[in-house]
């Protein structure tokens, strides 16, 4: 299936005819001239909240790095955990006598495994013509446990708040929605070229109901008055560092500035560059040219301090002292070390939209779509960036440092959820125990959200208090998170039966329980609508 000039009149109907041309020659990408989805319809899923619901039999994995412990019951009046109880021991009868009584609705989940929802830090709702409608992806976070998004951003800057208020209303079947935008969103007093500006532009977005600040790699003098103003007002902050400016403002450049924490990579291994501080590329290098932006820039990976070394170690504990943190995002540059693992994930043929598919196509204008001749030694500078970036990962998270979770799905052959479960897998390639994935996928998101204001903690652990934002899965995800990908694991039964189990059974936000599976099932029969409109997906 390729975009034809009708679907793109049928997804793109206000950038149609001159001027989608103009901006098409000129040579911006699908993804930036993107209009935005539908918004998600008014919510007929999930049930409550209830007056008293009781979890009752679970192991609870309480989001701490702390050890699987059960049978427990988990006692939600409306919105918040109210108890947490101690109900017997593993392979005896549960002590009914020492059960909380009262509920209004129960979940019987004994044997089961309950975590607090999932904190996806980077994420993007995606735009026409590639995601037409919010609800898809909704469906696709939800149905994996994901219970808040920060979106840097999700989509445009009016759309964006509007969805979010939505969703704290629980007008519609989605996350709890953070909203983090660029400098410059939003108004119309001209671009940020100034610390002046910088600064007001701050101000009038923190009126707008802005969570927090996602820059560039600005100029030293932008970026400080940037960090400086949204740290006044309490508002968080984290950057893409991107080559065309990070000769002035690498991480820790801009970590000494006051920049919260750090998406992708960019700028870290410029941080240690050992004996330059130019990356040496091609001669004909282009930044527009995305397979030289994407093919050169983990060639850097031999060009750095010592692993593990002085040079390595101080940089660690310099980001300590500032409470830096670490959003790595490894799963949206995965493609680039096995772009045919990518390509043929085998939640594709279900739950890939056709015209999000089409956008994963190599192709020159739309963003991470950079396969235009992708070779093996692109694929092993990227695998040996990612053993030297992962070092550093499980490093800092050894010395203290918080490294959360974002997924970037829509882009690079990573899909909404699917991406995110993916990132936590990577993590633990990384080094991380799967306690320590799961902490870095809970609290370790709720303590950055709420680090620049300084307020405690409302979700990311299961305590009294806290906000009812849960996800139920029947099968072990310390013993194997691919059990927590919608389409479950593969496993052998008996001599020669293949089973798959697992995926996410519940998702519980604001102590309203939704049914993980049958999101899900709205998410393929979305796509087989889609095909059924458009044609089938056109594999290559």
């Amino acid at each position: 299936m390729k975009l034809s000039k009708h679907t793109l009149q049928k997804f793109v109907p206000s950038l149609m005819g001159t001027g989608l041309i103009f901006l098409l020659t000129v040579g911006l990408t699908l993804s930036a001239i993107a209009q935005p989805s539908e918004p998600a319809p008014d919510r007929t899923e999930g049930d409550g909240p209830y007056e008293r619901l009781i979890i009752r039999g679970a192991n609870v994995i309480d989001g701490t790095g702390a050890p699987m412990s059960g049978p427990k019951d988990i006692v939600i009046e409306g919105n918040k955990i109210v108890e947490v109880r101690s109900v017997g021991y593993p392979g005896v009868p549960i002590d009914e006598e020492r059960r909380p009584d009262g509920a209004t609705h129960e979940i019987d989940a004994e044997g089961m495994y309950v975590m607090p929802g999932f904190i996806d830090m980077h994420v993007h709702t995606g735009g026409k013509p590639k995601v037409p409608e919010a609800e898809y992806v909704y469906k696709l976070w939800l149905g994996h446990g994901v219970t808040t998004v920060r979106g840097v951003p999700f989509g445009g800057h009016d759309w964006s708040l509007s969805e979010k208020a939505r969703s704290a209303n629980n007008e519609i079947t989605a996350p709890r929605m953070v909203s983090y935008h660029r400098p410059g969103s939003g108004w119309d007093e001209g671009s940020i070229d100034t610390p002046e500006k910088a600064r007001e532009w701050v101000r009038w977005a923190k009126e707008e109901g802005v969570d927090g600040l996602k820059v560039g790699a600005y100029d030293p003098e932008i970026m400080e008055a940037l960090l400086d103003e949204g740290k006044t007002l309490g508002m968080g902050s984290t950057a893409h560092l991107a080559q065309s400016g990070v000769v002035r403002m690498n991480t820790l450049d801009a970590a000494r500035l006051g920049l919260g924490a750090q998406t992708h990579f960019y700028g870290l291994f410029e941080s240690m560059y050992d004996d330059r501080d130019v990356q040496p590329g091609p001669y004909d290098y282009n930044y527009q040219n995305e397979q030289d932006r994407f093919g050169q820039v983990a060639r850097q990976w031999d060009m750095i301090v010592e692993p593990g070394g002085k040079e390595w170690n101080a940089l660690i504990d310099e980001f300590l002292e500032y409470d830096f943190t670490m959003d790595p995002t490894m799963t949206i540059y995965e493609a680039s070390r096995d772009v045919m693992r990518a390509r043929n994930k085998d939640w594709h043929r279900e739950y890939t939209l056709p015209t999000l598919w089409d956008f994963y196509k190599p192709s020159r204008r739309a963003h991470g779509s950079y396969w235009f001749y992708w070779t093996t030694e692109d694929e092993v500078a990227w695998k040996n960036y990612y053993n030297v970036w992962m070092q550093f990962l499980d490093d800092y998270k050894d010395a203290g440092g918080r490294v959360t979770t974002g997924s970037d799905s829509g882009f690079i052959y990573q899909l909404y959820g699917f991406g995110y479960i993916r990132e936590l897998e990577l993590l633990q390639e990384a080094g991380f125990h799967p306690l320590e994935v799961i902490r870095s996928a809970t609290l370790s998101g709720a303590e950055e959200l709420v680090k620049a204001s300084g307020e405690d903690i409302d979700r990311g652990i299961i305590r009294p208090g806290k906000l009812a934002d849960l996800v139920i899965v029947e099968e072990n995800p310390i013993a194997n998170l691919k059990v927590l990908y919608g389409n479950g694991a593969i496993r052998l039964k008996g001599v020669d039966e293949v089973e798959r189990v697992g995926g996410v059974k519940y998702t519980i936000k604001d102590g309203i329980v939704y049914d993980a599976k049958q999101l899900l099932q709205d998410v393929r029969d979305m796509v087989d609508a889609q095909e059924s409109e458009l044609g089938e997906k056109e594999w290559y």
